[in-house]
């Protein structure tokens, strides 16, 4: 029969997720916890797998698609210049090192080519996005990139859409923590959502005869938009929902209960 965790095992991974100390109890109520959970998720698992693939013998994360282990580990062995060989642990930090790198590629990309109001990711937005490599993230909490147009911190029109890269950077300014990946995307997607919108709004006052207060409404909210008040707004807000419950970062959790219109 497996051992369970250990309690200080448990206490020293712990440790990675918060800064304050455990006591006893806890460490063994966690492993109490993550056995539990354990029970609860590989039966899951195991017919989600077999769902998908029936003569299946091995457990498999149907949810996600990861990069290749062995080629991953292989790619890593070939580069070593002091030691002989790779664990199993460095191999899925490089594996989330890399997906987060891709991810963030990605997210970029997607700006460019929205901003170029087009459909397909094409090399010239790849190349837009370029994505500074982060050394120190395979033993590290990835970081942020730093190089963000100081006139976007400020809330000043910056000429560009706006970036995951540069979202971030807002959240710690203004809510004082940071910002899950998807709470970023979450937040980006409410953002062109409310552009659109009120973008709708002035186009439909601007016809003859409407309101003009409705279109002087409409182009206050775009201004403010612009500027990035609303982006402002929605960081602090999510920020100071993430301090009462206690949390160290903003996500997706903490934008569910806002209202992206209000």
């Amino acid at each position: 029969m497996a051992k369970p965790y250990s309690s200080s095992h448990i206490g020293f991974v712990s440790s990675g997720f918060t800064e304050m100390r455990l006591s006893g109890a806890v460490k063994e109520q966690l492993v109490e916890m993550l056995v539990a959970e354990i029970e609860r998720m590989v039966p899951a698992m195991e017919s989600a797998t077999l769902s998908a693939t029936p003569d299946k013998k091995t457990l498999d994360d149907t949810n996600r698609t990861r990069l290749n282990y062995n080629r991953t580990r292989e790619l890593m062995i070939e580069r070593l210049s002091d030691l002989e060989s790779v664990g199993s642990e460095a191999v899925q930090a490089g594996i989330e090192h890399l997906e987060t790198y891709l991810k963030r590629t990605l997210n970029s990309a997607e700006m460019a080519a929205s901003k170029d109001r087009v459909s397909t990711i094409k090399p010239r937005h790849i190349q837009a996005a370029a994505p500074v490599p982060v050394t120190d993230e395979v033993n590290s909490e990835m970081a942020p990139p730093e190089e963000v147009e100081e006139d976007v911190l400020e809330g000043q029109v910056s000429g560009s859409a706006l970036t995951p890269m540069a979202l971030r950077k807002m959240a710690r300014s203004f809510a004082g923590m940071p910002i899950t990946d998807g709470a970023v995307e979450e937040l980006l997607l409410w953002y062109y959502e409310v552009v659109d919108e009120t973008g709708q709004n002035i186009r439909e006052h601007a016809q003859l005869g409407s309101n003009p207060a409705g279109f002087i409404d409409s182009l206050d909210k775009m201004k403010d938009l612009m500027m990035l008040g609303w982006i402002r707004r929605m960081l602090v807000r999510a920020g100071k929902d993430a301090e009462e419950r206690g949390y160290k970062r903003i996500d997706v959790e903490q934008l569910i209960h806002l209202d992206p219109f209000e």
